[in-house]
């Protein structure tokens, strides 16, 4: 019996994890077919381990970045700043290329006087200072929050004092950085019964019928997003590592890109990119910086979320948009899809930011942001995953083109 139980376990915690995670995927479709209540129930399995996620994701990366900062010899190269470059074309490509679908194929919408107490920001100085408290934020406040600006920005300061430290606290420090990542692993090995329970649960609670009225709009939404993920991002990838991009890209789509749609958390997602950039074999100095930073700035899904439906209302109003403005309008929706990490509600919250451009009155802008709501439980999984994977691709496309051009070095 004992023996049995063994096997069963070695197959659970050895197997691959993303077949188990189809499989979970599948069976919570199963369980919401088959009874509600049973599905609702599930999604505790589901909220566990989102909350782990999240609960482990602040401590991961404060203490990676200390010990990857405080070992850094002298004279090695992180390759951080062709990441971010990577990053922000990314976000800046991905408003460009929603004018243009906008364009192509223009919604409208059915606005509607929605019940809603949340407050947008007024505009790009509030984003820009909301970000810039964040850096100076108290450490502890930092680490409960999730607020991984401050949370960088400490652990940055930290990793340059300790770099004077002691053979032994660096030790220490390496030790402390395995230990979370074993934990990490541990969280990660449950994600097909997460992702069983959130798929239960959702289909129980929602359904989609809401979504059919918006149909439209959401295809639009989710095609960009699918042409920056296969079309946009592959060519950035190719002009680094100078070979066909699509391994690497569906890799990435396929281990971080699915369990991101599912939790719609970028922040609850870093602890699975951290596992996928190890097991890629990837600069553990450059990842732990990167993948964390890419959580906050790498925001191409949200910058698509922004821009359409900020032209959905122009369109709905009849409002022209000449190429200038349309310009304008790309490089507003990337400032604040850098910025939306940091703003209560993500996304959604900066577009009447953007519809204040064409004199969009902020009641209407609201009703805006509450069909951005109707429409969430595909579009903010689809952008999630989106933002996510890119993070990992981009870390994984520098690295490996830096690792081809040393020889020796390992890939």
């Amino acid at each position: 019996m004992q023996n049995n139980l063994s096997r069963v376990a070695g197959v659970l915690f050895k197997g691959s994890l993303v077949k188990q995670i189809m499989v979970g995927l599948v069976a919570g479709v199963a369980l919401a077919w088959l009874s509600r209540d049973a599905a609702l129930a599930a999604g505790l399995l589901g909220e566990l381990f989102v909350r782990a996620l999240k609960a482990v994701a602040p401590l991961l990366v404060l203490v990676l970045v200390i010990a990857s900062i405080a070992n850094h010899q002298q004279g090695q190269k992180t390759n951080i700043r062709p990441i971010i470059m990577l990053y922000l074309l990314s976000t800046l490509f991905a408003a460009m290329i929603a004018v243009i679908f906008s364009h192509l194929f223009p919604q409208t919408l059915s606005l509607a006087a929605g019940n809603t107490t949340i407050t947008p920001p007024s505009g790009i100085t509030e984003v820009l200072h909301g970000l810039l408290m964040s850096m100076v934020a108290n450490p502890f406040e930092a680490l409960m929050n999730a607020n991984y600006i401050g949370i960088l920005v400490w652990a940055l300061g930290l990793g340059l004092a300790f770099r004077h430290a002691s053979p032994g606290t660096k030790d220490f420090l390496n030790d402390a950085s395995h230990a979370a990542t074993w934990v990490v692993r541990c969280v990660i090995r449950c994600a097909p019964l997460g992702i069983f329970g959130l798929v239960a649960s959702i289909l129980a609670s929602t359904g989609f019928g809401a979504l059919w009225e918006y149909g439209s709009l959401l295809v639009l939404l989710i095609g960009c997003m699918l042409f920056m993920a296969l079309i946009v991002n592959p060519l950035l990838v190719y002009q680094k590592i100078r070979r066909n991009p699509y391994p690497l890209v569906f890799t990435c789509i396929r281990e971080s890109g699915v369990t991101a749609f599912f939790t719609r958390s970028s922040a609850a997602n870093i602890p699975v990119n951290m596992a996928l950039a190890k097991r890629l074999n990837l600069d553990e100095d450059t990842y732990s910086v990167s993948i964390p930073l890419g959580a906050t700035i790498s925001m191409a899904g949200a910058s698509i979320t922004i821009t359409v439906l900020t032209l959905a209302a122009v369109h709905t109003l009849g409002i022209n948009v000449d190429v200038p403005t349309a310009i304008l309008l790309s490089l507003v929706a990337t400032l604040c899809a850098c910025g939306a990490s940091g703003v209560a509600g993500g996304s959604l919250l900066l577009i009447p930011v953007a519809c204040n451009m064409f004199g969009i009155p902020n009641d209407l802008a609201m009703q805006v942001v509450a069909v951005g709501f109707i429409i969430g439980v595909l579009q903010d999984s689809a952008e999630t995953a989106l933002n996510s994977s890119t993070d990992i691709l981009f870390t994984a496309a520098v690295c490996q083109a830096e690792a081809e051009r040393q020889p020796g070095a390992a890939t």
